[in-house]
């Protein structure tokens, strides 16, 4: 009788975004391959091979990148915030305020 299956632990570099990049990287070396199979030129398949691995790169950037910020606000929604001013909520003196004066409590005229 077959042991059933024990599924492993979550380890970090066995998340889909992993598989994805992997196959990313796969289809880097497979297309020019394919096009110097069927006869492209060696430049041409090379600028391919290039803009190729370019936009797996970005890519894979972009994907671990999402991973990460969602995790990060999610723990600053968490946490206990300190109130923050924004600039024109700032307590100070009248100097600091806008609008123009002319001097004391007279009227402008």
């Amino acid at each position: 009788m077959p042991s059933p299956r024990v599924r492993p632990e979550n380890r970090p570099g066995d998340d889909r975004t992993t598989d994805l990049i992997r196959w990313a990287a796969f289809t880097c070396v497979l297309v020019p391959v394919i096009l110097l199979w069927y006869g492209t030129s060696l430049a041409g398949t090379t600028g391919t091979a290039v803009g190729l691995a370019a936009v797996t790169a970005v890519c894979r950037l972009l994907l671990r990148r999402s991973e990460r910020y969602p995790a990060r606000s999610l723990a600053e929604e968490q946490a206990p915030q300190a109130h923050h001013r924004g600039r024109r909520q700032r307590a100070g003196s009248g100097s600091h305020r806008g609008g123009r004066h002319s001097g004391g409590n007279s009227p402008v005229g």
